[in-house]
């Protein structure tokens, strides 16, 4: 078992007009720069398991808690929170570093902003890595009204965006158990449950799977969502169609060497379309759940390392 309190100590970092609370291995300018982003709702030490293994490989590890969550800053405005704000976080992590560019890897929302990432910044990334999350297509609807078409306005990322403030407190108040019932490894796929499923486990007493993390790990999370609470990493969600709008001017083909790790027993979907945006992509799959990297963490290392590795001379 890892042991948690062999984590690095953080660094605050000023970084695009925010404090960024910034988690390294590995020595700096002495190796290839990679950077690694959390997902909803985590924190950098989701990464716990790749940060050693990479930094042995001779990368230097970067791995922020993004804006919004852990001891980073907290904007007060919501569009604080928009995709130019995370990608532009993570562009100036680079200028702090004296980095011209770097790897990306992203997983859930870290994916999200990592694909983004190489859309608004393509010259700042050199490969990039998503797990769960595969590129989202900006189609012709905004996303929220997307979604909502698809699965009612009780969806929990539609209930974010049209009854804010809600769900926040609901989280807040029920923050351990909430984190506990979704800390599991997933059991065979079902179909999503409808309507407010995310957050009723925050009420549920308990919920089923294996709990994916000890108490000791489960701990880490709970005291950085005490300290900042669920507003502002749901604030992600709220920029969905800002998000969408930001995006349209930019170039939706994604050039860049790119691996995509998939769940098999996640409950986001694999795309069907993925290598027409992203054409230099390999694929792989690994049976596990939505958690990929903490509930499978050799097999994910293993083939970050050795897709890394095949991909060095880029």
């Amino acid at each position: 078992m890892f042991d948690p309190t062999h984590f690095p100590e953080p660094t605050m970092i000023s970084a695009n007009d925010v404090e960024l609370e910034v988690f390294e291995v590995g020595q700096e300018h002495a190796g290839k720069p990679i950077v690694l982003c959390h997902g909803w709702p985590e924190h950098a030490f989701s990464w716990r398991y790749q940060m050693p293994a990479l930094a042995a490989a001779g990368y230097h590890v970067i791995v922020p808690n993004q804006r919004g969550y852990g001891n980073s800053s907290r904007p007060t405005d919501v569009t604080a929170y928009d995709i130019d704000h995370l990608t532009g976080d993570l562009v100036a992590l680079l200028d702090h570093y004296g980095y011209d560019e770097a790897a990306f890897v992203g997983h859930d929302w870290g994916a999200n902003v990592v694909w983004g990432l190489a859309q608004l910044y393509p010259d700042r990334v050199n490969k990039v890595i998503a797990l769960s999350l595969p590129y989202q297509e900006r189609g012709e609807v905004p996303w929220v009204d997307f979604i909502e078409s698809l699965l009612g306005s009780d969806q929990y990322m539609v209930h974010f965006n049209r009854r804010p403030g809600e769900a926040d407190a609901v989280l807040d108040e029920n923050r351990l158990r909430f984190l506990r019932n979704l800390y599991r490894k997933n059991e065979p796929p079902k179909a999503p449950e409808p309507g407010m499923a995310m957050i009723n486990l925050a009420a549920a007493e308990t919920s089923t799977g294996e709990p994916l993390m000890s108490d000791s790990e489960l701990s880490v999370f709970d005291t950085a969502f005490e300290v900042s609470g669920f507003t502002s990493s749901i604030n992600w969600y709220r920029n969905l169609d800002r998000n969408w709008h930001l995006l349209e001017k930019a170039n939706p083909i994604i050039q860049h060497p790119a691996l995509m790790i998939y769940g098999e027993r996640d409950l986001v979907p694999m795309s069907p379309n993925l290598s027409d945006f992203v054409p230099n992509v390999e694929v792989v799959s690994l049976d596990t759940g939505h958690w990929i990297q903490q509930e499978k963490p050799e097999e994910t290392t293993m083939a970050i390392l050795d897709w890394l590795k095949q991909n060095s001379a880029i």
